[in-house]
């Protein structure tokens, strides 16, 4: 029997050591903003702190952690392969912790009911499963999911049909003092092509690659096509050839027969992939995130902010090791 207050065997206390979290908050943290920032100053000026003390602070977690979480760029710095799966987890283990100490230290809420709609479909890949969690973790909340008003988000919220939309291109009108927004998360927008296609074995796309190859998409609002063209293009407007189909099964099957570049979200990519018979692709300039941002009626404020905590953690992410 084990008695209270007995030595602890070295074998017992080096286990015990070896199962305790080799990294802080803190760590996350500034791994967090190395990777939005892509460089030490950058990180070094969200984080308030110096950039060598964002170097030491990088330094010293990858030595605890055992493992490089960044490589030296020409631009500043990249994630390796394991700091993307630390990343991909990070963001939900802080919005998870965010959430707990905001439940422990306040009374138990009374029960709001929030209407809420997506901008883009694609969320809806992984919103309803997403949303039955959240009736779990955030008892106070009733949340239901009003599809019908997908098609205007916006315009549901200002005539209070919705009480939370979670936007990516669409604007809310100026000066509305009814209405608020704040950033939420962004999704990726990947590239996908037929093993047998022209492009399959270079590393990355090239601006010209999508010049030259038809895009396969679906028939997206014409804001976000606007947010496509900029981010990708910037200011110039090459004549592109799209191929617009409905649905996500028929975009992928046109990518799998060789048809062209699908164009998708991470989110929906992922449930295409296990057949090895197409290959995620990347453009050269780096990852295109979309931003999200989460719009509410003042009122609904808290319960806003309550949902974002969770959601942030909710939305799936594309394993990097999957890109080539």
């Amino acid at each position: 029997m084990k008695r209270i207050g007995a030595p602890v065997p070295p074998k017992a206390a080096t286990e015990e050591r070896a199962s305790r979290p080799r990294l802080d908050v803190r760590d996350l943290e500034l791994v967090l903003s190395l990777a939005e920032a892509g460089s030490t100053a950058g990180a070094a000026s969200a984080l308030h702190i110096t950039q060598s003390a964002v170097s030491r602070a990088l330094a010293q977690a990858e030595a605890r952690i055992g493992t490089k979480l960044f490589a030296r760029t020409a631009r500043g710095v990249a994630l390796t392969p394991a700091g993307e799966r630390l990343t991909a987890g990070a963001s939900r283990l802080l919005a998870e912790l965010s959430a707990l100490e905001r439940d422990v230290a306040a009374p138990a809420p009374p029960v709001t009911s929030v209407r809420l709609v997506c901008e883009c479909y694609t969320a809806y890949r992984w919103l309803p499963s997403a949303v039955q969690g959240m009736r779990k973790r955030l008892p106070g909340l009733r949340i239901d999911v009003v599809l019908e008003e997908t098609k205007e988000p916006v315009k549901a919220l200002v005539d209070g049909r919705i009480d939370v939309a979670l936007l990516t291109t669409a604007a809310l009108p100026r000066a509305n003092g009814k209405l608020a927004e704040e950033p939420l998360f962004s999704d990726e927008i990947v590239f996908l092509v037929s093993k047998t296609h022209p492009l399959a074995n270079v590393g990355t796309l090239r601006r010209k690659d999508l010049s030259e190859h038809p895009l396969i998409t679906s028939n997206t609002p014409a804001s976000e096509a606007r947010w496509f063209m900029t981010k990708v293009f910037g200011r110039s407007r090459p004549s592109l050839d799209f191929m617009r189909l409905p649905l996500t099964e028929a975009i992928v099957d046109a990518a799998r027969a060789g048809m062209g570049i699908a164009v998708l979200s991470e989110w929906m990519a992922t449930g295409y992939l296990g057949n090895d018979d197409l290959v995620v692709k990347r453009l050269s300039s780096g990852p295109l995130r979309r931003p999200w941002r989460i719009a509410y009626r003042v009122e609904m404020r808290d319960a806003a902010r309550r949902l974002t905590g969770t959601l942030v953690g909710a939305a799936p992410r594309l394993h990097a090791a999957t890109a080539s």
